[in-house]
Formats: structure tokens, C-alpha cells, sequence
């Protein structure tokens, strides 16, 4: 369903400067595919991509981390929570501020500043200092992905907002498997520090964001009628009773807007999705290289090299469950992915064999890294555009905590109890089913629908 024709008196002061911008005239009716619309959805991959480099940069050189600095398991998990734990201030931070001042310059800003904060990492003297450079890298990371997938689902036609963000959300895959090959090549053969130093490289990426993307237009709408109706009740003129209880609530951007009787139920499932999605990476995430390396006896080179290819297969998950997303429905995407992926993880954490270690985990990637593609659509387009940024960034960060704050503590409680990491991944299908289930019965079907239409 697309968005009605708006007559030229309905375009706001805010809008019509935009409208001299034309990237911004290419987005601004939301019907028509452009070049512009690619350089979105380009930026948007580019921050997931970061983000997959990111995440498993720091998984595959925890082994040498670990024993540069003489850690044990549970002293490199205190730094590693420590590091997510201030992260999350940034998942909230940077949508916060996005819903105030917009979602480009911030995404722009966000990429220059991981670039040039993972070479500080890599010259880190000692385990402390690494984990205070660790912080910053995701207290700037952390934005990015949320505000590229919030660009585009306000950009992006309603019918192929499913696959866009998901595919987008794959790049995540692309950015694990370079991952790999940097740490395969770079840490194998001259360490750690130096496989970190690479992605420094890509600061320049940031003016590409800041020259190409323009600004939503849903956003600069939104600020527009809060000064239309703001102007109109300080000067006593008549305002509808839909304009004011709106910018009765628009005017305030706050958590409490998440706990109003027209936004609590879809507070309380983004919550679900998200939470039951951290807690389900949160184990492969933070421990995968660290278990293929002491209990499957892989070398450096195997388990980077495993990677690369994990990767690739749970691109294709991605690219699967946005399709089905879109075609068939939201909840369908989730729940073909999710029983996929939990399948093949039993069989995998079970195998002895080389072979079918190889087998099985790059099959239950496709599944496992394919949920992801539904779970960020829906986060990113069932909130209204006036608190989108806020109920993003506190939905999210209420769930890395969950999923790598708290349950990493029972992760590691469990790999000490039994001597094997064995029992705490075979948590993970436990969660997936237990996830589909909850989303066939709470998920509500948002396929189609324009964002004014799911929320306003």
C-alpha cells in the first residue's frame, strides 16, 4: 500500500529545503525505486557489514587475546561484558539523538568514528586498555545498524521494505566472512593486533553516507507538523483533536512514550523478538572460535577460514527470510528459519566427525543467521516515526543486555560447572524453538502495510 499524493500546501519549511536536495526528491514520494534508494540500502549494508567485521574480529582473536594477556575465561568475560555493557549506552544514545536532529549525519558520523577507533584497540599496552578502546568502538558502533535499517525502512517502498532490510542485514555475513579471512590471514601470520588495524581503513566510507543518502522523509515530516501544530497553539489558532493528542505525545520523546496504551503492545514484542534473539547469538557469538579451538582442537586458520564460509551460507538465510517475509508474511519468515537453524545446531554440537562439522554448521547458519533478517524489520518499522529512533535504541539495548550481559554469566557458569561449552550451546535450539512459538502466537503481520499504517 503506498502512501497518498500530498497537495504542495501540505509540504512543510523543513521539507521544502529538503526538496532542493535531489537525493532527498528521489526518496520523498515513496513509491519509485531510484539510484538514490540503492545508496540508502548501500550505507545501511556497509553499517552491518561493520558490524559483522566488528563482532567477529573480536570472537576470533579472543584464544590470542586470551593468552597474550594471560586471561582466564572467566576474567576475559568480565572485560568483554564490561565492553557490552557500555555499548548499549550506545544503542540507545544515537537513536535517541536521531529522532532529534535525523538519521543521516549521525549514520555518517557513526562510521567515521568505528574507523578510526579500532586502530587505538590494536595498540592496546595492556588487557585494561584494550578493554576501555573495545568500549568505544561499541558505544560507536552500536548506532549504526539501527539507524541505516530506520533509514531505509522510511525510504524504501512498503513491498520491499522485508527484503531490503534483510538483505541488508546479510551484508552482516559478508562483514563475518572478511572477518575471517582478515584474522586467517593477518592475526595467523602477525597477530592480533594486526588483523584489528585493518578495518580502520574504511573511514573515508563515511563521506560516500553523508554525500549520497539524504534524510527521511517520514522524519522531516514529522518535525514539520510538530511546528505547525506548535505554532498554531502558541498563537490560540484552532488545532484538531488528532493534531493535538498527537504532538501531545510527539513533542516528548521519552520511554514513556513506549508505555502509552497505543505503543505498549508493540513495546512488548519488539522486547520479545529482540531478547530471544540476543540470548540465541549471544553464546555463538562471544564463544563459538574459543569452543571449535579447545574442544574441536581447530586451528586459527580452520576456524577463520569456517567463518568465511558461515558467513556466506547465512547470507543466503538472510536473503530467504526477507523474500518470505515480503511474499509470504512476517511470522512465516521467522519460523522456517528459526526451526532450520535449531535443527541443524543439535546435530552439529553432537558431531565428532570433521566432515560433518563442516556440514552441519554451515547449515544451521543459513537458519540461524536468517531469523535476523524479520527480527530487524520488525523492530524497525512497528514503532511510530515520532519515537522510532527512542523505541529502537531502548529495545535494543534492554536486549544486549539480556542476551550478552546477563546470559553470558550462565554461558560461563555452565562451561564451568561441566569442563565443555557443550551444555551451554545446546541452550541455543532450546531458545529457537521456544522463539517460533511465541512468534506464531504475539507477531502481528505487518507485510505491505506503509509505516503510517502500522503506526502513526
Amino acid at each position: 500500500m503506498s502512501p497518498p499524493a500530498r497537495h504542495p500546501a501540505d509540504i512543510g519549511p523543513l521539507e521544502q529545503k529538503h526538496l532542493q536536495n535531489p537525493n532527498y526528491r528521489a526518496v520523498a514520494d515513496g513509491t519509485q525505486v531510484t539510484r538514490t534508494h540503492w545508496h540508502i540500502a548501500s550505507a545501511n549494508g556497509l553499517g552491518w557489514g561493520f558490524d559483522g567485521m566488528d563482532g567477529v574480529i573480536f570472537a576470533l582473536i579472543s584464544p590470542l587475546v586470551i593468552k597474550e594477556f594471560s586471561l582466564t575465561v572467566p576474567e576475559y568475560r568480565s572485560g568483554l561484558q564490561i565492553s557490552l555493557f557500555i555499548g548499549i549506552a550506545g544503542l540507545y544514545v544515537w537513536p535517541w539523538l536521531a529522532d532529534r536532529f535525523g538519521r543521516r549525519t549521525l549514520l555518517a558520523l557513526n562510521i567515521a568514528l568505528f574507523s578510526l577507533l579500532m586502530p587505538v584497540v590494536a595498540l592496546s599496552p595492556t588487557f585494561a586498555v584494550f578493554v576501555i578502546a573495545r568500549s568505544a568502538v561499541g558505544f560507536a558502533l552500536n548506532g549504526e545498524w539501527s539507524l541505516g535499517s530506520m533509514l531505509v525502512a522510511e525510504t524504501w517502498p512498503a513491498h520491499l521494505r522485508g527484503r531490503v532490510i534483510s538483505i541488508n542485514r546479510a551484508a552482516w555475513c559478508f562483514g563475518a566472512s572478511l572477518a575471517g579471512a582478515i584474522t586467517g590471514i593477518a592475526a595467523a601470520a602477525w597477530g592480533w593486533r594486526v588483523a584489528v588495524m585493518v578495518p580502520g581503513v574504511i573511514a573515508l566510507l563515511a563521506i560516500y553516507v553523508r554525500a549520497t543518502c539524504p534524510e527521511s522523509p517520514y522524519w522531516v515530516r514529522a518535525q514539520d507538523r510538530k511546528t505547525r501544530v506548535r505554532a498554531a497553539l502558541q498563537q490560540g489558532l484552532p488545532v484538531s483533536d488528532e493534531d493535538r493528542a498527537w504532538f501531545q505525545k510527539a513533542d516528548r520523546i521519552g520511554l514513556s512514550q513506549l508505555f502509552l496504551p497505543d505503543t505498549l503492545p508493540s513495546t512488548l514484542v519488539a522486547l520479545f523478538v529482540a531478547c530471544c534473539s540476543t540470548c540465541i547469538f549471544g553464546t555463538v557469538g562471544a564463544w563459538m572460535p574459543y569452543y571449535l579451538s579447545t574442544e574441536k582442537h581447530w586451528s586459527t586458520e580452520e576456524y577463520s577460514l569456517f567463518y568465511v564460509c558461515w558467513g556466506i551460507s547465512g547470507f543466503f538465510g538472510l536473503w530467504l527470510a526477507g523474500w518470505l517475509a515480503d511474499h509470504v508474511g512476517r511470522r512465516v519468515g521467522f519460523i522456517v528459519t528459526l526451526i532450520e537453524g535449531a535443527i541443524f545446531l543439535t546435530a552439529w554440537i553432537y558431531s565428532d566427525s570433521h566432515l560433518l562439522l563442516w556440514i552441519f554448521g554451515l547449515a544451521w547458519s543459513f537458519g540461524f543467521l536468517g531469523f535476523w533478517g524479520p527480527s530487524t524489520v520488525l523492530t524497525a518499522e512497528i514503532f511510530p516515526t515520532r519515537i522510532r529512533g527512542v523505541a529502537n535504541g531502548a529495545v535494543w539495548a534492554v536486549a544486549y543486555f539480556v542476551g550478552f550481559v546477563l546470559w553470558p554469566f550462565a554461558t560461563v557458569a555452565l562451561q564451568q560447572a561441566t569442563g565443555s561449552f557443550t551444555l551451554a550451546f545446546l541452550c541455543i535450539p532450546v531458545f529457537m524453538v521456544l522463539m517460533a512459538l511465541g512468534v506464531w502466537l504475539c507477531v502481528p503481520e505487518h507485510s505491505g502495510k506503509d509505516l503510517n499504517a502500522i503506526s502513526v
